[in-house]
């Protein structure tokens, strides 16, 4: 599967993005898919991740109330919202789809990998 990732930009804390992450393919409703996040000098993190449904989702610490993971299986979507930002999510963002069962949060559990978009989040 091939991913475009797409919505980032520059944003004031406290304020709200929605990354978007479309999947070519007609077998997307059968990855599990990820969000990750790498930010300047630091390895790449874990943000949220969704199973293939929709049913059961995952989220880092360092987001669980403020970001919610979605996906649209029928315009082979996954989308991120991020809401009350922080400066510290300033960070390239990456959209991730897995095979591995059971909800992956791992970045060696993702076989496929979209470009990054960019969140910057000014003080």
């Amino acid at each position: 599967v091939q991913l475009q990732a797409s919505g980032g930009g520059l944003v004031q804390a406290g304020g709200s993005l929605r990354l978007s992450c479309a999947a070519s393919g007609r077998t997307f409703s059968s990855y599990d898919m990820g969000w990750f996040r790498q930010a300047p000098g630091k390895e790449r993190e874990f943000v949220a991740a969704s199973s293939w449904s929709g049913g059961s989702t995952s989220y880092a610490d360092s987001v669980k109330g403020r970001f919610t993971i979605s996906r649209d299986n029928a315009k082979n979507t996954v989308y991120l919202q991020m809401n009350s930002l922080k400066p510290d999510d300033t960070a390239v963002y990456y959209c991730a789809a897995s095979t591995v069962w059971g909800l992956p949060t791992l970045p060696a559990h993702f076989g496929s990998w979209g470009q990054g978009t960019l969140v910057t989040v000014s003080s």
